[in-house]
C-alpha cells in the first residue's frame, strides 16, 4: 500500500471537519453511526488525494499542506490521500480515503470514499483545461465502488448501505474562478447569467444522476465570495487587491438560482420523491470571516499564508521553494485559495448549527 507523505493534505479539512462536528450533536457512539457510509464528489475542498497520480499541476501532496493537522496516527501508517475523521464524528470510520490511489479495504468500502477532483467543477470544459477529472468520471468511479461494494457485501447491504449514506457534492468554484475569469474561453461565449445557467443546469443533471444511483440525503454545498478569495483579489482586484465584485455577483447569482434549483428537485423534480438535497451556505459565513475577520480573532484577511499569500497555490505553494508563516491560525487563508484550518472549524459549525437535523 502507499504511504501518506508527512503531512496530509489542508485542502480536503471541510469534510473532515463536517465529519468531526457532529461529536456533541446527536452521536452517541452506543447508538452506532448517524449514517451508513459518507460519500463524496466535487472539487479540492473535499478531494482527499485523487489527483495525486495525475498528469496535473492541481494536487497538493506536499508540504506545507497539512502542517497544521493533527492525528493520533503516525505519518507512515495513514493511507495516500486519506485524512482523519475521528471515531465520535458521524460514527463511520477515523478515514475517509480518495477513492484512487490507494488499496482500499473492505471496511474502506463499506463506510465511503471521496471521489473529489481539485479544480473540477459542473461545467465540462473546467476538468479539461487543468487535467483532472470531471463529475461525470466522478460518477462512473462511483458506479466501478458499488460493484467493488456488492463484492464485499452483496447485493442487498449494499442498496442499504447507500440507502443510509450521506452523500456530499462540492464543486462550481472553479468554474467561475478559473474557467469563466481567469481563462478566456467561455467569457467570449457567455455573459455572467447565462454562465450561471449553464453551471445549474450541470449540477441539476448531476444530483439527478446521484439521486438515480440510491442516494436518499445529498448535501450541496454552496459557493464562496469567488471575488475575495486572496488569488482573485490579486487578478481581478487592482493594484489595491480590493474583492472583485463581478466574481461575488457570479457566486451570489449562482446560489440564488442553485438554491430554486434544488427546491424545484425536492418538491417535483425528483422521479423516485424520496431523495432530499439540503443547500449548505458557506457564503454568508465565508463573507463575515473575510470583513469582519477580527471578531473572530483573525489579523490576516486578504492573503494566504504561503508565499507572499497572494497567488501560491498548490504547486506554487511548495515548501521546498516557498517559506509559511509562523502563526497560520491569524489567517483566514492558507494559501491563496483555501482557508486554514481554524477558519474551517469556524465555517463547519456554522454548517452544523444550521443544517445538522436535516444532514441526518
Amino acid at each position: 500500500m502507499k504511504t501518506m507523505h508527512t503531512t496530509i493534505r489542508l485542502r480536503s479539512m471541510l469534510l473532515l471537519l463536517l465529519l468531526r462536528r457532529c461529536h456533541g450533536y446527536h452521536y452517541n457512539a452506543s447508538q452506532g453511526p448517524l449514517v451508513t457510509a459518507v460519500i463524496v464528489f466535487g472539487d479540492s475542498i473535499v478531494d482527499p488525494g485523487n489527483n495525486n497520480d495525475l498528469a496535473t499541476l492541481i494536487k497538493a501532496n506536499h508540504p506545507p499542506y497539512g502542517k497544521t493537522l493533527s492525528t493520533t496516527r503516525p505519518p507512515e501508517d495513514i493511507p495516500t490521500a486519506s485524512y482523519p475523521a475521528t471515531s465520535s464524528g458521524l460514527g463511520v470510520k477515523q478515514l475517509l480515503p480518495a477513492y484512487l490511489g490507494v488499496e482500499l479495504s473492505p471496511e474502506d468500502l463499506l463506510t465511503g470514499v471521496s471521489f473529489a477532483s481539485g479544480a473540477t467543477g459542473f461545467d465540462p470544459l473546467t476538468p479539461v483545461v487543468v487535467s483532472v477529472i470531471s463529475l461525470e468520471q466522478q460518477l462512473r468511479y462511483f458506479d466501478e465502488y458499488r460493484g467493488k461494494l456488492v463484492a464485499v457485501a452483496g447485493e442487498e447491504e449494499t442498496a442499504r448501505i447507500i440507502d443510509g449514506a450521506l452523500f456530499v457534492v462540492c464543486a462550481g468554484t472553479d468554474d467561475v474562478a478559473n474557467t469563466y475569469f481567469t481563462t478566456p474561453f467561455r467569457s467570449v461565449e457567455y455573459d455572467i447569467p447565462s454562465y450561471v445557467d449553464l453551471l445549474v443546469s450541470g449540477a441539476e443533471d448531476f444530483l439527478r444522476k446521484v439521486s438515480s444511483r440510491g442516494a436518499r440525503k445529498i448535501g450541496f454545498v454552496g459557493m464562496p465570495p469567488v471575488g475575495c478569495v486572496p488569488s482573485q483579489r490579486t487578478l481581478g482586484g487592482g493594484l489595491t487587491r480590493q474583492c472583485e465584485e463581478k466574481r461575488n455577483w457570479a457566486a451570489q447569482l449562482y446560489n440564488a438560482r442553485i438554491q430554486d434549483m434544488i427546491h424545484r428537485l425536492n418538491n417535483n423534480g425528483d422521479s423516485s420523491g424520496t431523495t432530499l438535497v439540503v443547500y449548505l451556505d458557506i457564503y454568508r459565513i465565508l463573507d463575515d470571516l473575510m470583513e469582519r475577520g477580527d471578531k473572530y480573532g483573525f489579523t490576516e484577511t486578504t492573503k494566504g499564508c504561503c508565499g507572499t499569500g497572494t497567488i501560491e497555490v498548490t504547486g506554487l505553494c511548495d515548501a521546498r521553494f516557498v517559506s509559511v508563516c509562523d502563526h497560520v491560525s491569524n489567517h483566514v487563508f492558507f494559501d491563496s485559495y483555501h482557508p486554514t484550518e481554524r477558519a474551517y472549524r469556524i465555517i463547519v459549525d456554522d454548517i452544523f448549527d444550521n443544517y445538522l437535523d436535516v444532514l441526518v
